[in-house]
């Protein structure tokens, strides 16, 4: 299946019917001809029998070939005119249900702009109907892009609210609970098989800017699809484990994550990139514990800042020909956790700048089993990156363009040729 495919329904463009019966016919005479010619080659026939006169047998079966003849082509014509009069019919239904998919539609969305609550949450269970019941992909998509866009509509976070205001509270989580339905709606038809007539697979979502302050995408399977979190903010407990992304594009570039826990446990890469560009880790739990990266897939955290946050990669699982990309981000303040990862691709490093009074790298235990682990460039303040117990089992790790003061441990065990280092980092007996 391509990236991009989505199941389509088109109205074909009938030809005139003149245009139809002439090709038809001509059609007919040719398939004729051609039968007509290899029975007469396959029966090793060189000449027909003349014959002065014809008895009565023969006039009859003459006969009967004229009215086969004329009976043919009258049910071609009857078959090309029902084929015409059921594609009419099929696309006077299609405009019926598009129509009558409007007005409900329209329906839906009033209701979600309403004030009320419980009006709004009937129209986003209305609203996930309609993309169930939608006559084509193009109206499934229309309701999924409203649904993100609720989403994505300016939205008073808790920490706001004055203390002691009760009521701005209550509809605080009133409609807390319309949103975190909505995610609910998404993630339930995300978890549905490729097969289903219910499923929201291949369909692009778009969450751009939209502030989390909980929800579950657990379990959901992103496939064929462009999926935007860019922008959005992470305050709470945001669950993203056991997910698989396949043959899709999901970005978190320039996501905030100020809170909470935020987890992608468990999840699986295929074929697909994850892209958190110029991320900001400021804040709460962030893991990426126990996920495998499949060979043509990426993570990317090019010019993520890690500025106080507990971000884990604990046994994370790079495959052959995976990609994993660190370029130029800073390492500040929090703690950023590889322990016991697994590298087997391509793990980059470049230009990173490991410093702060307040951070902490580890990378104990970590597997290096083959590619390439590049830190060309990269700036290593002391004792930042804690460097022990790593397993050489193949692929190289390069330091030689490093810059700064070894990572902690990286010269304490002798190191295979597969390791390069700086020359101002050996020492007189190296």
């Amino acid at each position: 299946m391509q990236m991009w495919k989505m199941r389509k329904r088109r109205r074909d463009r009938m030809w005139d019917v003149r245009f139809v019966l002439a090709l038809a016919f001509v059609a007919a005479l040719l398939v004729a001809a051609v039968v007509f010619y290899l029975g007469w080659g396959a029966l090793g026939v060189n000449r027909v029998k003349q014959e002065k006169a014809i008895d009565a047998s023969t006039l009859f079966d003459l006969v009967k070939l004229a009215f086969g003849v004329v009976a043919g082509a009258g049910a071609l014509v009857a078959l090309i005119v029902a084929y015409r009069r059921q594609r009419i019919d099929e696309d006077g239904a299609l405009r019926e249900h598009t129509r009558l998919h409007t007005e409900r539609f329209t329906t839906a969305v009033t209701q979600i702009g309403d004030d009320s609550p419980a009006v709004k949450l009937g129209g986003v269970h209305a609203l996930a109907g309609l993309a169930d019941d939608a006559p084509t992909p193009e109206l499934q998509q229309t309701c999924i892009d409203v649904l993100c866009a609720f989403l994505r509509l300016p939205y008073r976070a808790r920490s706001d609210i004055p203390s002691g205001d009760e009521a701005a509270a209550h509809d605080y989580l009133a409609l807390r609970e319309v949103r975190h339905t909505v995610i609910r709606l998404i993630r339930d038809h995300l978890r549905l098989p490729d097969d289903h007539q219910h499923t929201w697979r291949g369909r692009h979502l778009d969450f751009t800017g939209v502030e989390f302050d909980g929800g579950d995408f657990s379990a959901a399977h992103f496939s064929n699809c462009v999926v935007s979190f860019n922008g959005a903010t992470f305050a709470g407990h945001v669950r993203f484990e056991d997910m698989t992304y396949h043959d899709c594009e999901v970005r978190f570039d320039g996501a905030q994550f100020t809170g909470g826990r935020v987890s992608f446990d468990g999840s699986d890469v295929h074929s697909a990139a994850l892209t958190f560009r110029n991320a900001d880790f400021h804040g709460g739990e962030v893991s990426f514990n126990g996920v495998t990266i499949f060979p043509a897939s990426s993570l990317y955290f090019a010019s993520a800042m890690f500025e106080g946050a507990a971000v884990s990669f604990r046994g994370l699982l790079m495959r052959e020909r995976a990609n994993l990309l660190f370029d130029e981000a800073e390492f500040s303040r929090g703690e950023v956790d590889f322990r016991g990862a697994h590298f087997d691709g391509t793990a980059s490093f470049k230009s990173a700048l490991f410093a702060g009074t307040a951070i902490a790298v580890l990378m104990r235990g970590v597997r290096f089993a083959g590619g390439t682990t590049d830190f060309t460039n990269a700036y290593f303040a002391p004792n930042v990156l804690q460097w022990r117990d790593a397993r050489y089992m193949g692929g190289c790790v390069d330091f030689t363009a490093a810059n700064g003061q070894p990572p902690e441990g990286l010269l304490t065990a002798l190191l295979p040729d597969t390791v390069t280092i700086p020359t101002q980092w050996r020492t007189p007996d190296d």
